[in-house]
């Protein structure tokens, strides 16, 4: 079975509801302190945890402390965003943890901090050591909201920077997030249609509407479908607002699940209903669909999914959005038998992928465009077996987002042999549909050689034995 997370945000989203519902939800609180601390800023925040009520009902609450003093009559119950572009002001994001963000104006500040750009924030949790999928989904919801504010200033991402004080408070959130998704196993969550609030805020040049534009960019690039519950305050903050739009598979209903655990993860302010976020954990309860024919879950073994099968984003087959980076290097005066061997020590050093093509260079010589697509943290490792195994003088280095389908590999047995099936699908509520499936090469070429028959016959037994064995 398929583990699931549904988003409940009757009163919004914000980047403390998240956590406080996952630490509802089970997630170890000393196993978040004690991840967080990898991201070495444990000197500019302070983690507690509370129990509240909201109109009754209890609620985890969880409040990161910041010690800067400029900001202590805010009872440390705001979470500090950021500041756009490269204007010569602070612009404070005090964002409530009930969703309000009281941004105060360039006169009513005189105190400095220094600013974190993107680059900055990405390569402080790629060296964190964090578990992959924490490090690909963290990376990714904070490229999405630098996405956002660049696109509402007119500036590039990688040009936003953060106010030090309020990136603090948002790489607690959304990496503590992604923790706390990683621990307990979940593999795919759904988000409820979310609240536009109402009101304004203070900004830098005057007062904003609510939602705010960078919310509103973000609910854009999904097509989030939104909705007035009445309540006149912002509701969804950027940072939840990231979090939802970049991990959530899709928006709507709660997708078919059997429930195991509810979490509920509180805000600051009292509301009239009671303001909280509710995080279902459970299990899929659906059939997979396979064109005109069904697989029943029962029938499917038990799944090796990707590591990266949680949805990062949503693309027109539902498929995942993970932050890669790509290294490329041209050269032209390397003996082509190195190049068998520069391959294998790339993927020794992580690559998920090596590959090379036939360019032409300065006078006229032939070389190769040698390209290396590794996860973040793998970066610097294989870089260093590019300068110490070709005789490239400079790298390039890149960053992108791949979308990739959740798979997993079954077994199915022929007349010759069992062979390894890869089946990839998308995640569509309440069903998956089958995308692609493609027995191992490998095991495929084994048995056709010690069987002495074609490759192409056992390929073709291969697909006919799964088509029969997982069909209803």
């Amino acid at each position: 079975m398929t583990k699931l997370a549904y988003l409940d945000c009757p009163t919004g989203i914000a980047g403390d509801m998240c956590l406080g519902a996952l630490v509802s939800a089970g997630v170890p609180w000393e196993y978040l302190v004690e991840k967080l601390a990898r991201l070495g800023i444990e000197q500019e925040y302070h983690l507690r945890l509370s129990q509240v009520h909201h109109n009754g009902q209890l609620a985890t609450k969880v409040h990161v402390d910041l010690p800067d003093q400029d900001h202590q009559h805010h009872h440390h119950q705001q979470e500090h965003h950021h500041e756009h572009g490269d204007e010569h002001y602070h612009e404070h994001h005090h964002e409530h943890r009930s969703g309000i963000t009281e941004i105060s104006t360039p006169e009513q500040n005189h105190h400095h901090h220094p600013t974190r750009h993107l680059p900055d924030i990405e390569k402080l949790i790629t060296a964190a050591k964090l578990p992959s999928r924490v490090c690909q989904w963290s990376l990714a919801i904070f490229r999405k909201l630098a996405e956002a504010e660049g696109a509402v200033h007119g500036i590039s991402p990688d040009k936003v920077h953060f106010h030090e004080v309020g990136a603090t408070d948002a790489i607690i959130d959304i990496v503590g997030t992604c923790l706390g998704l990683d621990w307990l196993g979940i593999d795919q969550i759904y988000c409820s249609p979310l609240p536009t609030g109402g009101g304004t805020v203070w900004a830098a040049h005057g007062r904003l509407p609510v939602p705010v534009p960078a919310v509103l960019k973000l609910w854009e690039s999904r097509q989030v479908p939104v909705y007035s519950n009445g309540i006149e305050r912002e509701l969804v903050t950027p940072t939840g607002a990231a979090i939802a739009v970049t991990l959530a598979t899709s928006f709507g209903s709660p997708p078919a699940m059997t429930i195991q655990k509810i979490g509920n993860g509180a805000g600051s302010r009292q509301l009239p209903i009671p303001n909280m976020l509710r995080l279902w954990i459970g299990e899929s309860s659906e059939a997979v669909n396979l064109g005109k024919f069904k697989v029943k879950p029962s029938n499917l073994p038990p799944q090796t999914l990707h590591q990266s099968s949680l949805s990062a984003n949503s693309s027109s087959a539902n498929s995942s959005l993970e932050t890669i980076s790509v290294l490329e290097t041209q050269i032209d005066d390397l003996n082509p038998q190195a190049i068998g061997y520069v391959f294998q020590e790339l993927f020794n050093a992580g690559a998920v992928d090596v590959f090379t093509q036939a360019i032409g260079m300065k006078k006229s010589r032939p070389g190769i465009l040698l390209s290396v697509i590794c996860h973040p943290q793998d970066l610097d490792a294989c870089q260093a077996v590019l300068f110490r195994e070709t005789t490239t003088l400079g790298v390039r280095r890149l960053t992108q987002q791949r979308a990739i389908l959740p798979r997993e590999i079954q077994q199915v047995q022929t007349k010759y042999g069992q062979i390894s099936v890869k089946v990839a699908w998308s995640d569509r509520s309440p069903h998956k549909t089958i995308m692609n499936v493609h027995p191992e090469y490998q095991d495929c070429a084994k048995l056709a050689k010690d069987n002495n028959c074609s490759w192409l016959e056992v390929h073709h037994l291969a697909l006919s034995a799964w088509y029969s064995q997982y069909r209803e």
